[in-house]
């Protein structure tokens, strides 16, 4: 049983975990600060060092918490996806680009770029990327119901990941609704010949 300690300090990580995703996704990297992100969840500086010692600590910390709660939803929304295969199936793919339209994976692009050339950041973001890639795939072929043993499988799961990645970049500059409509019409499509198959 938790005592009232632990409650506190979870519910102050939590404010934490929060609020750094928000300063991602409304600031950019170089905009979220320890301090702005203390100060946003309102707690003390001292407690934010106490629970998030460094920056990178905190950042990936926030979008691994963020990630298992993203896949927690997802598959809370499978329950009510529909038993017919295809419209199943498309309904998988619209969730999941939802998911990368979202602002989880806007925080998680700013981490990206940022990774790329602070050595800190890129140590503690590769394996909870790696990770959160093999969950999501994971989480993917339980929801379309898909047998990775059958040939091609597999591949057409983690196109459908990537393709839904780069649309999701896609669209950060501008509203792309409309061409990632199109594209994924297609795209289920050709998930349809593999699986059905």
């Amino acid at each position: 049983m938790r005592t009232p300690q632990q409650e506190r300090s979870r519910a102050t990580q939590a404010r934490l975990l929060e609020a750094t995703v928000d300063c991602l996704v409304e600031r950019g990297w170089s905009g979220t600060t320890t301090t702005v992100v203390a100060e946003r969840a309102g707690v003390s500086r001292g407690a934010q060092l106490h629970h998030y010692p460094t920056k990178a600590a905190l950042v990936t910390a926030a979008v691994a918490h963020l990630a298992e709660r993203r896949a927690a939803e997802l598959r809370a929304e499978a329950a009510a996806l529909p038993t017919d295969r295809r419209k199943r199936r498309d309904r998988v793919v619209d969730t999941l680009a939802a998911a990368f339209t979202g602002p989880l994976f806007v925080a998680a692009l700013e981490l990206w770029v940022a990774a790329r050339t602070d050595p800190e950041l890129r140590a503690a973001l590769v394996p909870l990327e790696a990770r959160v890639g093999r969950e999501m795939h994971r989480l993917t072929v339980d929801l379309l119901g898909a047998d990775e043993r059958r040939p091609g499988v597999r591949e057409v799961v983690q196109a459908t990941l990537d393709l839904l990645r780069g649309l999701g970049v896609a669209n950060l500059l501008s509203d792309d609704s409309t061409r990632r409509q199109s594209l994924l019409a297609v795209w289920k499509r050709q998930l349809a010949a593999v699986l059905d198959t």
